[in-house]
């Protein structure tokens, strides 16, 4: 058979490899001419626009094009949305879909740096199982001494680190101290210090984002009778990595940001993908800063909060 632009034979071709599934070398076969040439043919028919080939989002991922619209919105490397059923099952939704995410990028001999708080956990807790052995997991904040030891940043390295079988590393310093002096002390200890330069050398950092601070879990642990004075008149409208941010996504003037013992905005960004995981009304104002400054440049959400988020930049 010699190469015809006959639509007959194109159409025929069509149907017998799109529709009743045969190979392009089944095919080949049955009409008595080359694979090649049963290739030209295919091209030409979708060149013709008598194949045409359609991606159905909304059956393999209905959220494809709200993630679409949030990675052009604010320039994210990827945006993965989750659908919302409760707030316990939306948090496993996003852990399981950070996880999953992590497994794709993370590559041998990465520093992956972890933040801490509920969501955080739910992450820990749906990881995928791995072996990579030659990554290391670390702490980008601290947190000894709060009731809640499972939130812990530390508490969830290891975690993650067992499902991964990755090395791990621990940040043994609280997640805030008394004063700007007492926390440079704590960074010139040498154990501490070692974790900390780790932590800002990561190639990946997996964090929260926390909302209002009277909402916040971090608040109610660690700063007691005293939050109300230092947030009173302030511009802080939520957290990332335990420091205030403000609208814009800078560290707000309280005295907590110089009291925190946890990775700065700088370093944050200086890391090369930074994994934002949150959702809810009460963190749409510390989301948006986030994303708008550039501290995170991969979003995992719920459909809800994607589309307050989209709803606002419009």
């Amino acid at each position: 058979m010699a190469y015809s632009d006959d639509s007959r034979i194109l159409s025929k071709i069509a149907h017998m490899y799109y529709e009743d599934g045969n190979t392009q070398a089944e095919i080949a076969e049955t009409l008595g001419v080359s694979r090649p040439l049963i290739s030209k043919y295919l091209a030409k028919a979708k060149e013709l626009g008598i194949v045409q080939i359609s991606i159905r989002d909304e059956v393999a991922h209905p959220y494809a094009a709200v993630e679409a619209e949030l990675e052009r919105t604010f320039g994210l490397r990827e945006a993965i949305v989750v659908s919302e059923s409760g707030d316990n099952s939306v948090k496993k939704a996003l852990g399981a879909a950070a996880g999953q995410y992590l497994i794709r990028i993370v590559k041998d001999n990465d520093i992956v740096g972890v933040s801490g708080g509920t969501t955080l956990l739910e992450l820990a807790n749906e990881m995928p199982k791995a072996n990579l052995p030659s990554v290391t997991i670390v702490p980008l904040i601290g947190g000894i001494g709060d009731s809640r030891i499972d939130v812990h940043s530390n508490t969830i390295v290891v975690r993650i680190a067992e499902r991964l079988n990755a090395d791990y590393k621990l940040l043994h310093a609280p997640a805030v101290v008394d004063t700007a002096d007492a926390k440079a002390m704590f960074l010139q200890q040498s154990s501490i210090a070692e974790v900390v330069q780790q932590a800002r050398q990561a190639k990946v950092a997996l964090v929260g984002i926390g909302g209002y601070p009277e909402y916040s879990t971090m608040v109610r642990n660690y700063m007691g009778p005293d939050r109300d004075r230092d947030l009173m008149d302030s511009d802080v409208i939520g957290d990332i990595c335990y420091n205030f941010i403000n609208a814009k996504g800078e560290a707000s003037n309280v005295s907590w940001n110089s009291r925190v013992i946890a990775i700065s905005l700088k370093d944050l960004k200086a890391i090369p993908t930074v994994v934002g995981i949150a959702h809810g009304a009460e963190k749409l104002e510390a989301i948006r800063a986030s994303l708008i400054a550039r501290l995170v440049n991969v979003l995992v959400t719920d459909y809800t909060t994607a589309q307050g988020l989209l709803s606002h930049a419009k």
